[in-house]
């Protein structure tokens, strides 16, 4: 696969010219395959000779969701060099050690990321800057035209993006996303989810993450299907917005979804144009996915990380009720295998580490060999996750293999407690984490959201969960919230969860 390969833009800007295929909402601008791409060729051109920018370089981007960050992202798939989207809910050192790590030649900030921007530039950790609404002319000028002259010498192989994961269990590790993985991910998300250059979805997964990029906005670009662009997550515009642009397809995070569910023009939006939403980065609790159900969505359940894909597993609409809480089988282009602590392979219902081996595997961790080797097994990426397999060859994850504990000599996973106490209905949110216990080692503590105007009480609870599972899986102490904490990538932050626990028994 060579550039001419790598870059689909440029292909769909020949092939469908006039088709729509990005909206922005917040400036009300739109562009077409082909002006989209000449926009993105005037650009690449000028960094090209101002900066004198070379194959392998870093840029780094410092801002929300928009459209100079997309054409950003075609520029390094054109001139060979490497986005590295920061996180921009980090902290001041957070940023910084990124920046230390990928030592980027140019840096891009939007306007509200200012103050820190000068402050590393200050501190000589970036030289170069340039504020990402720079380009807002070029964008909104009609007659741009550039040519395609580029680099040829780019391969399947070459680096795209550096994508770091959230590290909230340590420093976070930038996983390299190559041309191949790009292309591999896309063919099998578009095998899964019937994707056609018809499809219209709404992107708002900030940038950082990798469901910003991989879940459906390349897929879809692959495809000539269209989106609209949004700089954040707002729940009652997506509703709007899903019923004026009549959106096919949406990928959302379960804390997403639930924020549209308990949304008061919920139940008066018409969604209908949906054939389903896409969820994934955590289990999604079984009386959500019934809610959506009973509106006449479907949610089809996925599994994928940054390392691997994101697109990993699909479950189809028609197995959402009969395999409720399945992730289903793995995509196309997936082998996947259950190993245990042995390294020997599971059986049915056997719990194990999942292993993948596919081309949408990383090569491994930027600047990391050590971390790189650890994760890879001749080719079998160890993903974290404990899953096991039913009698039909379904998966199910099981829980995160860092969120075992051993209680008393047991593996107990707090995801199968989780799915307990949501049956509650009094209960909203719950989250389970391992803590110290002199007498077994690890216990249980539950921390609880309880639904608005609903009251529950640590026996009841007890009581509710000696039914379903067994003594020494529940939860030895209960903590109610008014919310759960999230990390920067919209999951429940259980690390602080723990000091939490930690700080309330010390005081």
């Amino acid at each position: 696969m060579q550039n001419s390969q790598c870059d689909w833009l440029r292909i769909w800007a020949k092939y469908t010219p006039e088709k729509l295929l990005l909206r922005d909402y917040e400036s009300g601008n739109e562009w077409s395959y082909s002006a989209f791409n000449n926009r993105v060729n005037f650009l690449a051109n000028y960094l090209k000779k101002t900066y004198d920018l070379k194959k392998g370089e870093r840029i780094a981007v410092l801002s929300k969701n928009n459209p100079t960050y997309v054409a950003l992202f075609w520029i390094c798939i054109k001139l060979g060099v490497i986005l590295v989207p920061i996180n921009f809910r980090l902290t001041n050192n957070e940023v910084k050690n990124l920046i230390s790590e990928t030592l980027p030649k140019l840096f891009f900030f939007q306007n509200e990321f200012e103050e820190m921007t000068a402050m590393l530039k200050k501190e000589n950790f970036i030289n170069s800057s340039i504020n990402i609404n720079f380009a807002e002319e070029i964008f909104i000028n009609k007659n741009i035209t550039a040519s395609n002259a580029f680099p040829t010498n780019i391969t399947e192989e070459d680096p795209v993006m550096i994508l770091f994961t959230s590290g909230s269990t340590g420093v976070p590790k930038g996983s390299i996303i190559t041309h191949k993985m790009l292309f591999w991910n896309s063919i099998n998300t578009e095998l899964r989810l019937d994707i056609t250059s018809n499809d219209h979805t709404l992107t708002f997964a900030p940038f950082y993450h990798t469901g910003g990029w991989n879940v459906l906005q390349t897929p879809f670009i692959h495809h000539g299907a269209s989106q609209t662009l949004l700089g954040d997550f707002n729940p009652e515009l997506i509703m709007d917005l899903i019923e004026k642009e009549k959106v096919t397809l949406l990928f959302g995070v379960p804390t997403m979804l639930q924020m549209m569910a308990e949304s008061e023009q919920f139940e008066d939006t018409d969604l209908s144009s949906l054939r389903y939403i896409i969820v994934g980065g955590a289990p999604m609790p079984i009386p959500l996915i019934q809610k959506w159900h009973e509106k006449g969505v479907f949610i089809r359940q996925g599994y994928g990380l940054t390392e691997v894909g994101p697109n990993c597993f699909s479950l189809s609409e028609k197995d959402a009720v009969r395999k409720i809480g399945s992730i289903g089988f793995p995509n196309f282009y997936i082998e996947a295998k259950l190993m245990n602590r042995n390294n020997e392979n599971c059986g049915v219902n056997e719990s194990g580490e999942l292993w993948m081996r596919s081309p949408v595997v990383t090569p491994g961790y930027w600047n990391n060999k050590e971390e790189s080797e650890k994760v890879n097994t001749e080719g079998w990426f160890h993903t974290g996750d404990i899953a096991k397999i039913d009698n039909e060859g379904y998966y199910y994850i099981i829980d995160r293999k860092k969120n075992m504990f051993i209680s008393g000599g047991e593996n107990i996973y707090p995801a199968e407690i989780e799915k307990v106490l949501y049956m509650m209905n009094e209960i909203k949110n719950a989250a389970v984490v391992g803590v110290n216990d002199k007498k077994w080692g690890e216990v249980g503590a539950a921390f609880i959201v309880l639904n608005e105007n609903e009251r529950l009480n640590e026996e009841i609870i007890i009581e509710f969960c000696r039914k379903k599972l067994a003594k020494y899986k529940i939860p030895k102490h209960f903590i109610f919230l008014n919310e759960l904490p999230l990390n920067s990538a919209g999951k429940i932050d259980k690390l602080r969860l723990i000091n939490l626990y930690n700080s309330t028994i010390n005081n």
